[in-house]
């Protein structure tokens, strides 16, 4: 059964077994492909619970001046706990990804984890890391793009037809759309003011012995599924909560239910002439 939590309870959650698994796979990406200058100020978008942010700043060492700014007020607290733990220079500011209160062309790199963030404020995400970098330097942001979530989404179809909620089928098309593509991502990325602007992809799994453990886990439950469900009515979620692991567990047949994610990382360097 789905049940509501406090956005402390959340937090913790998230630092424990979100950003360990999840966040994780997007921050590899990142570590890759992504060369981190060796000194002025640089910017990272949605930290969660610091722990990448803190690698980064370990590896760039004391010259270069991290700037994090967070969404949720209780992922600060959490990051904030982690620097001071650390005495590591680091700061930590709260604050919209996409309206940020940061002045033009300030830093030398902008990160941005979008792989939690709704896919409708990509675009503005990016014109925002775009604008406060300076001319020449690198921006890179991270998020599922199209073809995630498949198996997930076909079940869903087969649980919305089984409760009889055949009306709201459609909406599961508008959550697959929504989801860019890799060049979708591209081109707003030089909308936004990019240049050389390149992709990195490859297919995450993520791997459950049987539908309950898909739908108990912290990440499905509490972080994907609220935004998949928005659609369905408060009366009608608790028949579709007890039909997602009943149809996973008849289809599996003993094995794994994987779920796979399109993760991507985008980068670019802003234009001389923006």
């Amino acid at each position: 059964m789905i049940t509501q939590k406090s956005e402390k309870e959340l937090a913790f959650l998230h630092d424990l077994f979100v950003a360990t698994d999840w966040g994780e796979r997007f921050a590899q990406l990142i570590d890759e492909h992504v060369v981190l200058p060796k000194k002025g100020r640089a910017l990272y978008l949605e930290p969660g619970t610091g722990g990448h942010a803190l690698a980064l700043q370990e590896k760039a060492g004391d010259q270069l001046n991290l700037v994090c700014v967070e969404e949720n007020e209780e992922y600060l607290e959490l990051a904030l706990a982690k620097v001071k733990a650390a005495n590591a220079p680091i700061e930590f500011q709260r604050g919209r990804v996409d309206q940020l209160d940061l002045e033009d062309s300030e830093f030398e790199i902008v990160i941005g984890d979008g792989s939690l963030v709704a896919p409708e404020r990509l675009p503005r995400m990016l014109a925002e890391m775009a604008r406060v970098a300076k001319p020449g330097k690198t921006v890179a942001v991270t998020l599922p793009t199209a073809s995630s979530y498949g198996e997930f989404f076909s079940i869903y179809w087969e649980t919305l037809h089984n409760c009889g909620l055949v009306d709201q089928e459609a909406n599961i098309e508008g959550l697959i759309r929504s989801l860019p593509t890799v060049a979708t991502v591209e081109n707003l990325a030089e909308r936004a003011g990019l240049e050389k602007v390149a992709a990195h992809s490859r297919i995450e799994e993520f791997h459950y012995d049987s539908g309950e453990q898909f739908l108990n886990s912290p990440l499905i439950t509490d972080f994907l599924l609220p935004r998949w469900l928005a659609f369905v009515p408060e009366d009608e979620r608790q028949c579709v909560a007890q039909g997602i692991p009943a149809i996973i567990n008849a289809d599996r047949h003993e094995a794994d239910f994987i779920l796979s994610v399109k993760a991507t990382l985008v980068t670019g360097r802003k234009g001389h002439s923006n």
